[in-house]
């Protein structure tokens, strides 16, 4: 038997203080926003109403974090620096801690011995009332001070921390960093989340370059929606729908982005339990579930969600950098975070983001301004050529949406030789009465609404939209008695491969409650008895063939209910009037007005807009009038 290469196992001993530190450290202070992140919140429990951040070096050369709290004595700064020591949590009368009853922003009391010994430190401050400040300045672990020192901070009273050359004392860390422009943005992500949770106090990040954040203290009940503003931007605010509900000693607020005003990454969602801000999988989870029949895979919704609960209910002590946090009952904080935003979604009805008109108003300057003659400098024009009439009409629904479509017959489509495809309706009296999403005027190209509102015009997609509508009632009617279906005269033969037939038949009777009933019809082939009546005339052979490769894609045993909504939408989807088909005036009004009713109508299934707004001051710009 060969013998044991390994060293025998030396004796248990204990580890020198300044190594204890630098264990930590790489647990609380892995880089630099990590670092301004617990003294910003040190500086939040110090009842700061003021917050100087200033960075150099992406904040390895230095980070110097300057506040108006309440301060600390001579006798409380060598204490501060001491691992574990913090005035953040009390023992009781038997001497024991209660971690779990937490209500401040930092409590385990490593920060500060953690970023003194990898770099060098210094804090000086004043406490209330004192008669000066005091300093004392720790390198590397070693401690000098504390000893008397000039004040010149915010106000006569608090604290300023100042980290310079960060890791120096471990350089092997170094190798780990990121640029210095990448650690600046992440310490300034870091500002911006912080300074979310409190809108009461004022923040100001600066570089040795130039101000990146100076956001002032905010007061009354909108206070929080004005440090969102700030910090978001003012499309958030103007494009975002409050969030309010509470459950079983569990309360639920914030504001989420309307699914028009979206991204292409999900970094400008934030979560905030008690005020603490963290990154959980389960806002992940919950913003996916509320959203997901309103936008496209790769489109991610902007939301602040803040939850409010006992401490008793939540353990924020998992890790050392206090990002991540465990529910008692996360299924109940999880079902009313979906319930709220789903619940304010559907208030906010027909309405679109405003970033709709702006980027199609970017969209046509880009393509129009080049040939405008106020853009050029030319002073000729040549007019268009005249519109020629349209074409005859033949209206194949008579009965008009508000009807849901139940009359069957099949839309004509008639040859206009090449003649403009567009109707003028009369136009409706302007201002008093006019419904919000306008009046129909006219229909382009068989695809678009033009609707005359008070104060502008409002271009509808008419599949988007009706797909939106018949998605809606399809979801009412299944969570009432059902979809309701409409037997075929001659059922519908589709001709499957073998693999295809069986997927489509395994999930029959799922089917069937979504209003398509099918049965086999030989080897490799369906019959297709009823088809939803909401969707009228339609292309089953499509649908089926369709769904069949929805379902290939599903897991294994996946049941269709937890599907339940992609397959509808997709349903809605092939089953929706098409774009080409001609409307009456009556037939688009009864839409626009549907769209009214119906939550959730500004946009399609797919997360794209179902009309453009664009006021008259927006259209004047494209004409150079203003």
């Amino acid at each position: 038997m060969a013998e044991s290469t390994l060293s025998p196992p030396g004796r248990i001993r204990r580890l020198p203080p300044a190594a204890v530190n630098r264990i930590a450290a790489g647990e609380v202070v892995e880089r630099p926003a990590a670092a301004a992140k617990e003294l910003i919140e040190n500086a939040l429990d110090a009842g700061a109403r003021a917050i100087r951040v200033r960075i150099e070096g992406g904040g390895l050369t230095r980070l110097m974090i300057e506040d108006d709290g309440h301060g600390m004595t001579a006798e409380e700064l060598p204490v501060a620096i001491e691992r574990h020591a913090t005035s953040k949590l009390s023992a009781g009368d038997d001497g024991d801690v209660d971690l779990l009853d937490i209500r401040t922003m930092g409590f385990r009391g490593e920060a500060l011995p953690s970023i003194g010994s990898v770099s060098r430190l210094s804090i000086l401050s004043r406490a209330r009332e004192a008669d000066g400040a005091f300093e004392i300045v720790v390198d590397a672990g070693r401690v000098e001070g504390p000893k008397p020192a000039a004040w010149s901070g915010l106000t006569g009273h608090g604290t300023r921390v100042d980290v310079r050359d960060l890791f120096y004392a471990t350089p092997a860390r170094l190798k780990f960093m990121k640029t210095e422009r990448a650690e600046a943005q992440a310490i300034a992500d870091t500002v911006r989340r912080l300074a979310l949770a409190r809108p009461d106090v004022a923040f100001h990040l600066e570089s040795e370059e130039r101000a990146i954040l100076k956001l002032q203290a905010e007061q009354g009940e909108d206070a929080r929606l004005k440090r969102l503003g700030a910090v978001l931007g003012r499309e958030f605010r103007e494009n975002a729908v409050e969030i309010e509900a509470e459950r079983e000693g569990v309360r639920v607020s914030g504001f989420a982005g309307l699914p028009t005003f979206n991204r292409g990454s999900a970094q400008h969602q934030y979560l905030f339990v008690n005020s603490r801000p963290v990154k959980d999988k389960l806002l992940v989870g919950v913003i996916r579930a509320a959203y997901q029949d309103f936008l496209a895979r790769d489109r991610h919704p902007m939301a602040v969600l803040f939850v409010d609960l006992d401490p008793m209910q939540v353990d924020v002590n998992v890790h050392p950098a206090k990002t991540e946090v465990r529910f008692r009952d996360s299924g109940n904080v999880r079902g009313l975070l979906i319930g709220a935003l789903r619940h304010a979604l559907a208030a906010a009805g027909h309405r679109a983001s405003t970033t709709v008109a702006g980027a199609a108003l970017g969209a046509a300057t880009s393509h129009v301004a080049p040939s405008l003659p106020w853009s050029s400098g030319q002073s000729r024009w040549s007019p268009a050529r005249p519109v020629g009439e349209s074409g005859g009409f033949v209206d194949p629904y008579p009965g008009g949406y508000a009807g849901g479509m139940s009359d069957n017959r099949p839309a004509t489509f008639e040859s206009f030789g090449g003649a403009p495809s567009a109707r003028v309706e009369p136009a409706p009296e302007h201002g008093v009465g006019t419904p919000p999403l306008g009046v129909a005027r006219a229909q382009v190209h068989e695809t678009y609404i033009i609707a005359q509102t008070a104060d502008g015009m409002v271009i509808v997609d008419q599949h988007a939209a009706h797909e939106r509508l018949v998605y809606e009632r399809m979801k009412a009617q299944l969570a009432g008695e059902g979809v309701r279906r409409q037997a075929l005269l001659i059922p519908e033969i589709v001709e499957l491969s073998d693999e295809e037939a069986a997927r489509v038949l395994e999930r029959a009777d799922e089917l069937l409650e979504m209003g398509l009933e099918v049965e086999p019809f030989g080897r490799g082939a369906v019959a297709v008895r009823a088809t939803p009546a909401i969707f009228g005339e339609m292309d089953v052979k499509g649908l089926v063939r369709d769904l069949a490769d929805d379902f290939a894609e599903y897991e294994a045993g996946l049941a269709l209910k937890e599907r339940m909504e992609e397959v509808m939408g997709n349903m809605a989807c092939r089953g929706s009037v098409r774009a080409g088909r001609r409307l009456t005036a009556d037939e688009m009004n009864a839409l626009l007005r549907q769209m009214e009713a119906t939550p959730h109508s500004g946009q399609c299934n797919h997360g794209r807009p179902t009309y453009v707004e664009l006021k008259l001051a927006d259209i004047e710009k494209l004409f150079g009038r203003r």
